[in-house]
């Protein structure tokens, strides 16, 4: 019976039939636990010779890691990354991987040319799978209704249109970019009415990855969660992906919801992180305001059990490719269901967040005498956190822009972030970062004021001040007294991140400011105005 069934519907037939018969499941080794189904051994069987075939649109920060662990973790699963970036693709098949994340390469050469494929065939692939995952960009618009604030879907709405030109068997189709409410209904009348007669289910399925700990995300993630159509179509499918993820995942870890939750809680849940990164923020500036401590502040606020202690730690300002994006998305979907105090509160969060990125240039320049023209200085990390080499919306980006808009000479060294890439995001216009690389400006016009070094010791030499934006780990361990020696007097570190030692630091001989912390008297006799 089953040599006659496509892949997609024998996964199907396998999850219901276990659901159905423990004895018929067992024959096959399968438990019967619908939530923790083994396929591998089933498929590894004479019964069935074709491999079941995931292929997932867009190879980057998402969908490279993801579809790395899903092979490694689903060995009899043939999965293929598919972008039309012939450079990252070819990175991705090199020694050299196109984004920087612990223990990545592990993954990906353990199963890269076996079972996890990288390919620029997007249209052969996708006609080949069973279950279609779109990893695509959905930037800010800049133009048009919602711009600054709506989510561009104009790559998502042409992966769903491919998907249905190429298509000849029924598939899955799974949102895994952060995309607004209700796009999957959109993207369902676009596959509906381009069907051909083909079966489509689509399936909301959120990424909750932290860039510097992905694949151990990935490994154990606090949840996966699946949301679909409430149909027996769509319970199917939901059931379908639920098996992939139980080859490792604990059946109540994964979650299984309608598809606008799943679509929402994307969204919820990185606003209300970065509300709690603003709230720490805001009182970092009254901490300094009064001789507070920040660092003991968040300390007492975090042992309660209510509140918890993760992403309370005071620094420059959140950054990465999602917070502000998915508040700003929340924000013009609460403004178009007539909820203007809904966005208004949201909005706070991203005011806070520019509020800090400006307080912590202010405080720079107040304290070097009121100007940093043509002063050298040195911007220690630019990464928006450490073991990234991302520099999506980092608040490195508007403290060196506002530095270099009162004439400073910036020397940036970060151990994972190339050149080209932070002059890119020093001249690219906001908001342009998240569109394909093919499709923004090719030769970016380099900013004569900033030079980038592959050492710490040789940006801060002859450096009036020292600006820590990246909480890399070797800025903790940087020998200080060398580097204050080699600095022009008297000389300053501004520690975005609360890095150094404030004590021995300033026994050296720094001037030192620390977000939060209480300031020292030739701070408090130059304030900064914010």
């Amino acid at each position: 019976m089953y040599k006659t069934m496509s892949p997609l519907s024998l996964i199907y037939h396998i999850h219901i039939s276990r659901q159905i018969s423990v004895s018929e499941a067992s024959t096959h080794s399968l438990t019967s636990d619908p939530g923790s189904t083994d396929l591998t051994d089933f498929w590894s069987t004479d019964t069935h010779s074709k491999m079941v075939k995931i292929c997932c649109i867009g190879a980057g920060y998402v969908g490279g890691p993801t579809m790395a662990v899903i092979a490694l973790k689903c060995p009899d699963i043939q999965v293929a990354v598919v972008d039309i970036s012939v450079p990252r693709i070819t990175a991705w098949n090199s020694d050299t991987l196109p984004i920087y994340e612990p223990g990545l390469d592990d993954v990906v050469k353990q199963c890269r040319g076996k079972n996890l494929f990288f390919s620029t065939e997007v249209e052969k692939h996708v006609c080949e799978a069973d279950i279609v995952f779109v990893s695509v960009n959905t930037p800010t618009k800049t133009r048009g209704l919602g711009a600054g604030k709506a989510a561009d879907l104009t790559y998502w709405e042409s992966a769903a249109r491919m998907i249905a030109d190429v298509s000849k068997s029924d598939k899955i189709v799974v949102e895994k970019s952060t995309v607004p409410v209700k796009t999957a209904e959109a993207i369902e009348k676009i596959l509906t009415h381009n069907s051909k007669g083909i079966n489509f289910q689509i399936l909301s399925n959120p990424e909750f990855l932290a860039e510097g700990t992905a694949v151990q995300d990935l490994f154990h993630p606090d949840r996966v969660l699946i949301g679909g159509r409430e149909t027996p179509g769509g319970e199917k499918a939901i059931a379908t992906l639920k098996s992939v993820y139980a080859h490792w995942v604990p059946d109540h870890n994964i979650i299984t919801t309608n598809l606008w939750s799943a679509e929402l809680s994307k969204l919820a849940a990185n606003a209300f992180l970065a509300q709690r990164i603003s709230s720490v923020n805001a009182m970092s500036a009254l901490c300094e305001a009064t001789g507070a401590n920040v660092n003991q502040v968040a300390y007492a606020v975090g042992k309660d059990t209510r509140i918890g202690p993760k992403f309370l730690n005071a620094s420059v300002g959140f950054g990465g490719s999602c917070f502000q994006k998915d508040i700003l998305n929340l924000v013009y979907i609460c403004e178009c269901n007539g909820l203007p105090e809904v966005a208004e509160y949201w909005k706070q969060v991203i005011k806070i967040n520019d509020y800090q990125k400006s307080r912590f240039v202010n405080r720079v320049v107040a304290s070097m005498f009121n100007t940093v023209s043509n002063k050298k200085i040195a911007i220690l990390g630019f990464a928006f956190k450490k073991d990234t080499g991302d520099t999506r919306e980092t608040p490195a980006i508007d403290v060196c822009k506002g530095l270099l808009g009162d004439k400073a000479c910036v020397s940036i060294y970060d151990p994972q972030v190339t050149e080209d890439q932070i002059q890119r995001d020093l001249t690219l216009n906001k908001f342009d970062w998240d569109h394909p690389i093919h499709l923004q400006p090719m030769s970016p016009t380099a900013v004569k004021q900033v030079t980038v070094v592959w050492d710490a010791y040789e940006a801060t030499k002859d450096a009036h001040a020292v600006c820590i934006l990246t909480e890399w780990d070797e800025f903790k361990n940087l020998d200080y007294k060398r580097i204050y020696d080699g600095m022009q007097k008297p000389a300053f570190i501004f520690d975005g991140r609360n890095v150094v030692d404030l004590e021995k630091v300033r026994e050296i001989g720094f001037i030192c400011y620390s977000i939060g912390k209480p300031l020292d008297a030739w701070l408090k006799d130059m304030p900064a105005v914010a």
